[in-house]
C-alpha cells in the first residue's frame, strides 16, 4: 500500500435550513469547494484520477451524479472522471475513504473526497418516491429479520440502553453550542472556510440575481441549560430535543489526496498523512452505534488506543451517539469535537464527512497534535472511520 496524504482540506460555511446558501444550487456549492482545493494549493488539477463525492439526497438538482456536474460546472478538466456514492450520514467521509483507497492501491496517484447536501431544498426523504410502482426501500423481506426504526427511534434507545438523561444531553448540547461560539471568536474556522456569494431570495418566493456574503456557520444562537429543558422532546418520552440533535444545514466540503511521492514532485507540504480507514456494520435497529466498533477497529488495527488520539471529530447526530461512545471508549472529552459540532454548526447530510475531515486537519495543525479520529453514525447501521496524523 502506498502513503497516501492530504494535501489541502476545505469547507464551506454551513447554512441553517432556509439560510444563506438555501438559494445556491448543489452544483455550483460544491464546484466552488472543489475549486477551492487548487487555488489554495496551487496543484493543477489535471492530476487528479478521480473525484468521489457523497450526497444522500440524490434527486433534482442532487441527482445525475451531482459530483461530476460540479466538477465539470466549475471549469475543471473534463477528461477527471467522478463518482457520487450514499452511505447515508456518512456518504462524504465514505467517499473520501474510498478516494484514499484509489491512491493507495495504485489506481490512480492523486484523487478528490468531496460531498454536498442542500438540505433547505431536497429534504430528508425526498429520495422515496409517492408513484406506488416504484416500490419501497423496505419490505418484509427486511422486516422478517429487522425492525424497521428511525433515527430519532435509534437515538431514543440509544439513550436508554446507555443510561442516558434529559439533563446529560442538554448539558452535552449547550456544551456543543458552547464550543462553536468560542472557536469562532477566536478565529479558528478561518483557514477553512470558503467564503460564499450566494443568490438571494425574491419577495415571491423565487431565486434572484442579486447575492450576498456566507462566510460563517449560521447554526450558533445562544444557549442557556434554562433554555434547553424548556424545548418540547423529539418522540413523547424521550430526551432529544431540537437543542441536542443535528441541524438541517446547507453545505459542502472538499479534500485533495495523493501519494506522499506525488506531493514530494509537485513540491508540496502534506498537511495530514492518512494512517487508515473503515466502514463497519451496527445494529440497524439502534442505527446510530457505528462510531463505537469504527473507532474501536481503527484503534486496534493501529495498536493505539484513545490516549493516542489528538482530536476527535465525531459527527452529532443526536447527542446520545456521542454520549454513548464516550461511555465505551472513555476519551478525554476535551478533545472531543473541541470547536463545536453538528449540534452547534449543523449537518449537511452528505457533505458533512468531508467537512469533519477538514475540520480535524486543521484543528491538529492549530492545536500541534499528532493523531486524528473522524467517525459518524449512518442510516441503516453504519459506522465510518478515519486515522490521520499529522504532516
Amino acid at each position: 500500500m502506498r502513503e497516501v496524504v492530504i494535501v489541502e482540506a476545505v469547507r464551506s460555511p454551513l447554512g441553517k435550513r432556509n439560510g444563506g446558501l438555501s438559494a445556491m444550487h448543489a452544483i455550483d456549492l460544491l464546484g466552488t469547494v472543489q475549486s477551492e482545493l487548487f487555488k489554495r494549493s496551487g496543484v493543477d488539477p489535471s492530476v487528479v484520477g478521480q473525484v468521489v463525492g457523497g450526497c444522500v439526497g440524490q434527486v433534482g438538482m442532487q441527482s445525475m451524479n451531482v459530483t461530476r456536474n460540479a466538477w465539470l460546472t466549475a471549469d475543471l478538466p473534463l477528461e477527471v472522471p467522478a463518482t457520487t456514492v450514499d452511505a447515508q450520514c456518512g456518504s462524504s467521509q465514505q467517499a473520501t475513504n474510498l478516494a484514499y483507497s484509489l491512491v493507495a492501491s495504485g489506481v490512480v496517484d492523486a484523487a478528490v473526497g468531496c460531498g454536498v447536501e442542500i438540505m433547505s431544498r431536497v429534504p430528508m426523504g425526498s429520495t422515496t418516491p409517492k408513484e406506488p410502482n416504484v416500490g419501497k426501500p423496505i419490505n418484509k423481506g427486511y422486516w422478517s429479520s429487522y425492525e424497521f426504526t428511525t433515527q430519532f427511534d435509534g437515538a431514543e434507545r440509544i439513550a436508554k440502553k446507555w443510561g442516558l438523561s434529559r439533563e446529560d444531553t442538554d448539558s452535552f448540547g449547550k456544551e456543543s453550542q458552547d464550543r462553536a461560539a468560542v472557536a469562532w471568536e477566536d478565529g479558528r474556522f478561518d483557514s477553512q472556510i470558503v467564503s460564499l456569494d450566494a443568490p438571494d431570495w425574491t419577495e415571491d418566493g423565487k431565486i434572484g440575481k442579486t447575492t450576498h456574503r456566507v462566510d460563517r456557520d449560521e447554526g450558533l444562537r445562544a444557549t442557556t441549560m434554562e433554555a434547553l429543558a424548556g424545548l418540547r422532546t423529539n418522540m413523547p418520552d424521550g430526551v432529544h430535543t431540537a437543542g441536542t440533535s443535528s441541524q438541517i444545514s446547507d453545505g459542502a466540503g472538499a479534500v485533495l489526496l495523493m501519494t506522499r511521492d506525488k506531493a514530494n514532485e509537485l513540491g508540496l507540504t502534506p498537511r495530514a498523512t492518512i494512517v487508515d480507514v473503515c466502514l463497519v456494520g451496527s445494529d440497524p435497529i439502534l442505527m446510530l452505534t457505528g462510531p463505537i466498533p469504527a473507532t474501536q477497529k481503527l484503534l486496534a488495527d493501529n495498536k493505539l488506543t484513545m490516549g493516542d488520539i489528538d482530536t476527535v471529530e465525531i459527527n452529532e447526530a443526536f447527542a446520545s451517539v456521542v454520549l454513548a461512545w464516550e461511555k465505551e471508549l472513555k476519551p478525554d472529552m476535551s478533545k472531543v469535537n473541541p470547536n463545536g459540532g453538528a449540534i452547534a454548526i449543523g449537518h449537511p447530510l452528505g457533505g458533512t464527512g468531508a467537512v469533519l475531515i477538514t475540520k480535524a486537519v486543521h484543528e491538529l495543525e492549530r492545536g500541534d497534535g499528532e493523531h486524528g479520529l473522524i467517525t459518524m453514525c449512518c442510516g441503516g447501521g453504519l459506522g465510518t472511520g478515519t486515522l490521520i496524523r499529522r504532516g
